[in-house]
């Protein structure tokens, strides 16, 4: 099995629209307004709060950060996350970009009031300007708007220097920088706090989502209002490149019985 035969065992079709592949290599990015409903949206809400209720910070959280609440393992902690798992323009975006590729990770991301403001970075590193790794679906359970933490993003920066990357997304052993040392090495931010030049703030409808190539930089911004904005965030990575989550390493026997031969392929497990 492959990536193409897998979307097509899962009645997804592989094939990217024109334009959102268009916007894609342009930009970086593209807006679906209406990837999930309502009663998914309030569904996977009300799940979040739950779990993140029941394990009070004792959760595994891949990445942490003061002034927000992370949950991470979803899959194996809920099947009411899966309608995620068959989104066509994520899946068909991965293909484009990678041709064979695994899940990366899916974690939800909820900024406190006055919480959530983030350097500008890019999700994983390259070794030059078109070494593409990571496709990130930032999908949004609330409204996002202006005021509650809306993610800023630099149209059309996935081409420059991977900027800022977390750390656990390196391969200190490779020589892996958080700062790239190719391409306009002019376009660094003094202050990876402040406003960019150029960049722009999403806002998006609950249900919808942005998809990304992750080398694209971006950053959360400050919940001023202090309403909720929990977006989940569902990444995918060329098959030859480690999972940020390694699903064979936390597969519970339950999602094991709930993947389809095609999805385990996806997630990169066995028994």
């Amino acid at each position: 099995m492959d990536s193409k035969q897998a979307l097509i065992e899962l009645g997804v079709d592989p094939t990217l629209d024109d334009d959102l592949r268009e916007q894609l290599d342009t930009n970086g990015f593209f807006v679906v307004p209406n990837a999930l409903t309502p009663e998914q949206c309030a569904a996977m809400c009300e799940e979040f709060d739950r779990i993140t209720a029941e394990e009070a910070g004792s959760g595994v959280v891949m990445d942490p950060e003061p002034g927000a609440t992370r949950l991470s393992n979803l899959f194996n902690k809920s099947e009411v996350f899966d309608p995620v798992l068959v989104l066509q323009p994520v899946l068909a975006a991965a293909l484009y970009l990678f041709d064979d590729f695994k899940l990366h990770g899916a974690n939800i991301r909820d900024p406190h009031s006055g919480g959530g403001n983030q350097p500008l970075h890019s999700d994983v590193p390259k070794a030059d300007v078109e070494d593409w790794r990571l496709v990130n679906a930032l999908i949004c359970l609330d409204e996002l708007r202006l005021d509650n933490g809306p993610t800023r993003i630099v149209p059309g920066s996935h081409k420059w220097p991977h900027n800022n990357t977390p750390k656990l997304n390196l391969d200190e052993a490779a020589g892996e920088k958080q700062r790239g040392d190719y391409g306009d090495q002019t376009k660094f931010p003094e202050d990876p706090l402040a406003p960019y030049p150029g960049e722009i703030h999403l806002t998006c409808p609950a249900g919808g989502m942005a998809v990304t190539n992750a080398s694209l930089w971006h950053g959360g911004t400050d919940n001023i209002s202090g309403d909720r904005r929990r977006m989940l965030h569902l990444t995918y990575t060329r098959r030859d490149l480690i999972q940020q989550f390694v699903q064979q390493d936390y597969l519970t026997p339950a999602l094991y019985e709930r993947l389809s031969p095609a999805q385990r392929y996806l997630f990169d497990v066995h028994a």
